[in-house]
């Protein structure tokens, strides 16, 4: 299960990756880096993951002495739940962005801008 996962999210990195560097509309740009994105996040959960071991919450079912040998490391789980809302937040940023550059130059075409050339 745990390949499935970090090969999906390999590929969905891969994919964002191209999109990024292929598109010139900056819309599709941002869908492509927030794809990318989705993929990292993927791979960091899977990563975290140990088949056989449960839910970091110690009650009846899971003592406190035996808590370290079969609980899953709740860390990876909360740097994935941190770099979420991090991520919303820079895609909002992006299309903040985008959303200006169509106000002032009324395209999104990367091509179509000299400002951003050398």
């Amino acid at each position: 299960m745990e390949h499935i996962a970090l090969a999906t999210g390999f590929l969905l990195i891969l994919i964002g990756l191209y999109g990024a560097l292929t598109q010139r509309d900056i819309l599709r740009m941002i869908v492509a880096f927030t794809i990318a994105n989705t993929g990292v996040n993927l791979v960091l959960v899977a990563v975290g993951y140990i088949r056989g071991r449960s839910a970091p919450i110690i009650n009846d079912n899971l003592p406190a002495a035996e808590a370290t040998a079969r609980m899953i490391d709740p860390l990876p789980q909360a740097l994935v739940l941190t770099a979420i809302v991090i991520g919303v937040g820079i895609t909002a940023l992006m299309l903040a962005y985008a959303y200006k550059l169509y106000i002032l130059r009324g395209s999104l075409d990367i091509s179509k801008i000299k400002e951003l050339k050398w």
